[in-house]
């Protein structure tokens, strides 16, 4: 009679739930291709149109539609989008013009029958769009009962064009049966993760790869009863079988509460939250186990864990503890605490797993707190809804772009991922990647890699090279240089380089690094690890190595080099080469030996009794910002994430306000030395952005500051120190100052931290700024013709004119602020 009540529930459950939640969102942009049909394919209550009907542009000197015999493909779900495919015996695309830029859906669906023409089951191909390697390498398995296949990617599209392009391997041929571009809410992954590495990190434009979407306890959900047309497959076969492990599944009939600023109906089904798996506790069993096949190359995973407390009668009862492996996700986990009071409201917690098991599993486990055990009949067991896995960086392939005939006669913008940019950065220890918009002109495209002649992927920038360094006694110590044997032959510079950065060979820096051995390594990514190492000369270097799984290709890595060549600024790391024998992408960065500014606020350095004063703070802020402003007026169209402007999670747009966000964000760890999220405080001070706005708001900035320098800070400084960070974090981009105005701004904090003559307490310091201001330089012209122009860097009629001081700028920083 329990299993017919369930049943009965289930039914109401899903009829209720599943139809209401299937109609909440529109996208945007929502292409569905049936490939090579003739007709529109309906599924459920989409319908798939043509790839040939004009909806998106199929670029192809070689394709074939082919259709299955009758009677091959029947007993699938959705079958009807398997019967007929787009085959491609030559590189091929289809573009997908773009109306809204930000996070889509791709979904490739393939199915390998066998037409009277091809054999889809010998297929070989590659998958990329302009950013990414979607599938590295796809060939169906040899004897095997073929099953549909429905790959799933959430992509960050930034471009106006999305192109999705199939690259035929070793003369084989690609198809694919569908494709479906389609917009998901920008809230989607708009929350911040906590990493294994017990850091945060907001994935707002890391390409991700479904890899598991479970309804835990509940029925499957197809792609019709979700609002993003996702699909959902029971946790049965997940569920590890352990000896005296008892679960019950749990359906929910009343209504589910959405609260502002948690989980939505877009987030997961009502299906999943009304259903879930709970916990009998018993005294010798405390956990349930899933456990999950996963690639055997260690990789990084998303993993998304979803819950709606409908087993409580009361709040605070329920209590539940995570683990993935060997690492805490959460431990006395209490919803009803999240909602203030409530229960059954739809929530949701992302995890990064930075580094799956060399096994390929991802196990998952959860429990109940320690403190419910002792009785436990008293209180309801940990439960789960849900759970969504998504790989990270799951391709290192190199990109393959081929454009529409009328894309490639126009200028276009090369949008490329400069993750090295960090080290440029790493005197502020902010993990920025630096986004360059770099003016591609029309016939100077890089070279693919069947244009070149070496035996690596791409064509080197350089030949032969031998390394002189100017010694410790000659100027500039510590920054070393490096110059071209001219007598080697074919030795040239990196080409449009302003300042020399040379190859260097694997086997020295195999040498300088001991092979590369781990306790060498001071830092890792997605990108791989960077090593400290010491050359034959005895110049110590940063060696950052990328790693098999790394998503850099070889375009990416020599537009890396060409860029950063070029840059050489006292507050910015400088590249001094590169190494790109055999299958190798390393490049050399100045070592920094002191650190960063994190580790001397709060991490080791700083714990160690080695924290910074407020005067070295300063120091390195005033530094920080103005190798920030080389970099804006060195580059193109900057812009960063990382400590992520609320402007681009709007607009995903990155401008030069962008980095002047993040750089708010800096000032504010310098000051209050802690974290820029920490989930261990009270939840008023979670976030160090919102925290420190609070009390700057109210004029009492002086009560976050770091206690261990509070007494050394001048009241005018920090006056001055708390408008400037303010002022970079205003929520419009337009609101915020030129970077030049913010280097200007913490010079004038030096002045009055240091000259007790220089005091605005009583004084309005604009008044004192204009005072301060030297007549413009007739050959500048005006502050309006000297402004740049990119997006978001004019300045309107009537703003403050304290974040419009050319001429006090350029006094401070080129006669007295070097």
């Amino acid at each position: 009679m329990d299993k017919l009540r369930l049943s009965l529930i289930l039914v109401g459950v899903i009829s209720a739930l599943c139809c209401f939640s299937a109609a909440a969102y529109t996208p945007a942009d929502n292409y569905l291709i049936s490939c090579g049909s003739s007709v529109g394919t309906t599924v459920g209550q989409r319908v798939f149109v043509p790839d040939d009907s004009g909806s998106v542009t199929l670029t192809s000197s070689h394709s074939t539609a082919v259709r299955a015999p009758p009677g091959s493909v029947l007993g699938f779900d959705n079958a009807a989008l398997y019967q007929t495919a787009r085959v491609f015996t030559a590189p091929s695309s289809y573009a997908f013009r773009i109306s809204r830029p930000g996070r889509h859906f791709v979904r490739l669906h393939f199915f390998p029958f066998a037409s009277q023409s091809y054999d889809l089951a010998a297929a070989s191909f590659k998958v990329s769009t302009q950013d990414a390697v979607l599938i590295d390498s796809y060939t169906p398995a040899k004897n095997a009962a073929y099953q549909p296949v429905r790959d799933e990617f959430l992509l960050d599209v930034a471009r106006g064009t999305l192109i999705v392009t199939f690259v035929p391997l070793a003369g084989g041929l690609a198809f694919v049966n569908a494709v479906e571009v389609v917009s998901v809410p920008d809230s989607l992954m708009a929350d911040p993760a906590r990493t294994s590495r017990r850091q945060q990190l907001i994935p707002i434009v890391l390409p991700l790869q479904t890899a598991y979407r479970v309804n835990v306890g509940g029925p499957a959900v197809a792609a019709a009863s979700d609002t993003l047309s996702r699909e959902w497959t029971k946790d049965q076969s997940y569920l590890a079988a352990s000896a005296g492990v008892v679960t019950r599944v749990l359906a929910y009939n009343g209504s589910l509460k959405y609260l502002a600023g948690e989980a939505t109906p877009d987030d997961a089904p009502g299906i999943v939250y009304a259903t879930s798996r709970e916990l009998v506790m018993l005294k010798t069993v405390d956990q349930m186990t899933w456990q999950f096949d996963v690639d055997k190359q260690p990789s990084s995973y998303l993993i998304r864990f979803h819950w709606c407390d409908v087993v409580s009668r009361a709040p605070h009862l329920l209590s539940i503890d995570v683990y993935v492996g060997s690492h805490t996700v959460v431990t006395g986990l209490d919803l009803s605490t999240i909602g203030n009071g409530a229960l059954a409201f739809p929530y949701h917690m992302d995890f990064i797993l930075d580094s799956s098991d060399p096994s390929g599993k991802i196990i998952i486990y959860v429990g109940s707190s320690s403190s419910m055990k002792e009785n436990s009949s008293a209180f309801p067991g940990p439960i789960l809804n849900g759970i969504e896995i998504m790989q990270m960086h799951f391709s290192s392939g190199s990109v393959v772009i081929v454009e529409p005939s009328s894309a490639r006669s126009k200028k276009q913008n090369l949008a490329i991922v400069l993750g090295s940019i960090c080290g440029a950065f790493a005197v502020v220890s902010i993990a920025v990647v630096l986004v360059i918009f770099l003016r591609k002109k029309e016939g100077k495209l890089l070279p693919s890699p069947s244009q070149s002649p070496s035996s690596t992927p791409w064509m080197p920038l350089l030949n032969r090279f031998s390394l002189r360094s100017r010694g410790p006694g000659a100027s500039g110590a510590g920054s070393p240089s490096f110059t071209v044997d001219k007598d080697m032959p074919g030795a040239i510079p990196i080409a449009g380089s302003s300042a020399p950065s040379y190859r260097f060979p694997l086997a020295m820096l195999q040498e300088a690094t001991d092979n590369f051995d781990e306790s060498l390594v001071i830092g890792a990514g997605g990108f791989g690890k960077v090593y400290r190492a010491v050359l034959p000369d005895g110049t110590k270097v940063a060696v950052k190595r990328a790693s098999p799984e790394s998503r850099q290709g070889a375009r990416e890595f020599r537009t890396e080099i060409e860029l950063l060549s070029g840059l050489r600024h006292r507050h910015l790391v400088s590249l001094i080469g590169y190494c790109d024998d055999g299958d190798e992408m390393i490049l050399l960065y100045e070592y920094m030996e002191h650190g960063s500014l994190r580790s001397r606020l709060y991490g080791g350095a700083a714990a160690a009794g080695r924290a910074l004063s407020w005067a070295q703070r300063l120091e390195a802020c005033a530094g920080a910002a103005r190798g920030l402003l080389y970099l804006h007026t060195a580059l193109a169209k900057p812009g960063s994430f990382g400590y992520v402007d609320p402007d681009y999670a709007r607009t995903r747009k990155l401008t030069a306000k962008s980095d002047v966000y993040s750089f708010g964000v800096v000032l504010l760890e310098a000051l209050c030395a802690r974290p820029v999220v920490d989930p261990r405080l009270p939840k008023p001070m979670v976030n160090l952005v919102e925290w420190a706005l609070h009390w700057q708001g109210r004029g009492e900035l002086d009560k976050v500051v770091d206690r261990r320098i509070a007494a050394a800070v001048r009241p005018q400084a920090l006056t001055k120190y708390g408008e400037t960070a303010a002022k970079c974090l205003a929520e419009r981009g337009a609101d915020r100052p030129a970077m030049e105005d913010v280097v200007w701004s913490l010079q004038f904090v030096m002045r009055l931290q240091d000259d007790s003559g220089l005091d605005f307490s009583d004084v309005n310091s604009l008044n004192l700024v204009r005072e301060l201001t030297p007549p413009l330089d007739p050959r500048q012209g005006s502050s309006h013709e000297n402004e740049a122009d990119g997006e978001g860097e004019s300045v309107a009629d009537g703003e403050d004119t304290d974040v419009s001081m050319r001429g006090v700028f350029w006094q401070m920083v080129n006669v007295g602020g070097r």
